[in-house]
């Protein structure tokens, strides 16, 4: 399971308005939403879920279903094409390393509200060791031709208010990156949220420009560690404003490529399923 993205730039209102739970934005937001997208090209991210389920399928030997959180094809389709192939028992995976009820406990409340019989649930897998191997290697990829002076490792950010209710998010993240950090032998490295929206509430930081902004090193690198996929946080939020903001700085920025179908990370994939039903 993964978050969707809109079908071209007619499937961009519906997703805006199913991410709002049903309330339809304003013109203004429409029209800022649509402008990141054509900047970009569109989305690619439910295209490279849908291979990367066919991958994980192909290296576990059973079937894998693909459901969107909030676009075609939805969680509820999935559920609904595992039933009509006689599934009894669900293994729910969220691609998304980092487990917050906020986020990563939506997937398994829509997994719920369609799904009567038993499911495994994935509650993140920051820690994993074939995860962390998997970031040492695009860290190590991306340092081949390059030698950052600093690592900042980001991830989206989310209302602080979670932080008050006692969710992980934070602490599993940092854990991640010091892991990877250490697994890699990077020597500096800071991290920062990115993609905070604009919703009247303070968000968790520092955000990644203002750590941009704020840092002396000259050749730094991001590694988006809370991501599996090229998307438009990805693909707008670091590879345009980010950069854009890094040359005002005087900043040569790179990132590290993103997983999508790497056999690295299908791989780290199948040994977090396969570890989970073990403990089932």
């Amino acid at each position: 399971m993964a978050y969707g993205s809109p079908d071209g730039e007619a499937g961009i209102e519906p997703y805006f308005t199913h991410i709002r739970g049903g309330r339809p934005p304003s013109p203004q937001a429409l029209e800022h939403l649509r402008a990141r997208y054509r900047a970009v090209g569109g989305s690619p991210l439910t295209a490279i879920t849908l291979e990367q389920g066919d991958a994980l399928s192909e290296e576990l030997g059973i079937p894998v279903f693909v459901g969107m959180k909030h676009a075609p094809p939805f969680i509820a389709d999935a559920v609904a094409e595992a039933k009509a192939h006689g599934m009894y028992r669900l293994v729910g995976l969220p691609l998304a390393p980092h487990y917050s009820e906020m986020s990563v406990g939506g997937y398994l409340t829509a997994i719920r509200a369609v799904w009567p019989g038993e499911v495994v649930f994935v509650r993140g897998f920051h820690d994993h060791p074939a995860f962390i191997a998997a970031v040492r290697g695009l860290l190590e990829e991306a340092r081949r031709d390059f030698d950052p002076d600093l690592v900042i490792f980001s991830a989206h950010s989310l209302p602080e208010r979670i932080e008050r209710e006692g969710d992980p998010y934070r602490e599993r993240l940092l854990e991640s990156s010091r892991l990877a950090a250490e697994a890699a032998s990077v020597g500096r490295w800071e991290f920062a949220f990115q993609s905070a929206s604009a919703t009247g509430e303070p968000w968790l930081g520092p955000p990644l420009e203002d750590t941009l902004r704020g840092t002396e090193a000259r050749r730094v690198l991001v590694c988006p560690i809370g991501f599996v996929a090229d998307h438009l946080e990805i693909l707008y939020d670091i590879d345009v404003e980010a950069m854009a903001l890094a040359r005002e700085r005087g900043i040569e920025l790179r990132r590290t490529a993103s997983f999508n179908t790497k056999p690295e990370f299908i791989r780290a994939l199948a040994a977090i399923v396969r570890d989970q039903l073990l403990k089932a």
